[in-house]
């Protein structure tokens, strides 16, 4: 599988913390984000073998909270930032297109879920992009059932990246 990642930077404004207060600059804001290479090979082990496409198309947008509150709020109805938004993309019918969709990762959520959980930021940053990436592929943790199965690939993939179980010290 041969993916093609796009990272877009939200730059339109300085984006808030997790406090609310504003970011001193986009530099501050991307000191723990990895980097594209990071992102595609997080990406790429989730969605090997996982989808019809042997080349598909993925874009990674990483935001503040402004933006994450927004999207999450028009889309979601929940008026607060969140760690990941998935986008998939509906192919028509007979148009040869290989794109799945879009991910839109909120930095300051994920640095802060990062920090209360305990977790390396960059262990979280891979759990939120293969999340995400599964999301674009149809899983979802809606009920129980489902969620046992995200869960159990999304477990499956980290350790295959040296990474532990992201669930393990969470409560029922």
């Amino acid at each position: 599988m041969n993916l093609l990642l796009d990272v877009q930077f939200d730059d339109e404004e300085p984006p808030g913390s997790p406090d609310g207060t504003s970011a001193q600059s986009l530099s501050d804001l991307t000191a723990g984000v990895p980097d594209e290479d990071q992102l595609l090979a997080w990406a790429t082990a989730a969605l090997n073998g996982r989808t019809p496409f042997d080349a598909p198309e993925l874009t990674i947008r990483l935001v503040g909270n402004d933006e994450s509150q927004s999207l999450n709020y028009q889309y979601r109805g929940k008026d607060k930032p969140t760690n990941v938004l998935s986008f998939p993309f509906e192919i028509p019918v007979g148009v040869p297109l290989q794109l799945l969709g879009d991910l839109v990762i909120c930095i300051p959520v994920v640095a802060a879920e990062a920090e209360e959980q305990g977790k390396t930021a960059e262990a979280h940053w891979a759990h939120m992009v293969i999340h995400g990436c599964l999301h674009l592929l149809g899983y979802d943790h809606i009920n129980d059932e489902e969620a046992e199965e995200m869960e159990g690939l999304e477990r499956l993939i980290l350790a295959e990246l040296g990474y532990s179980d992201p669930y393990l010290d969470e409560a029922p």
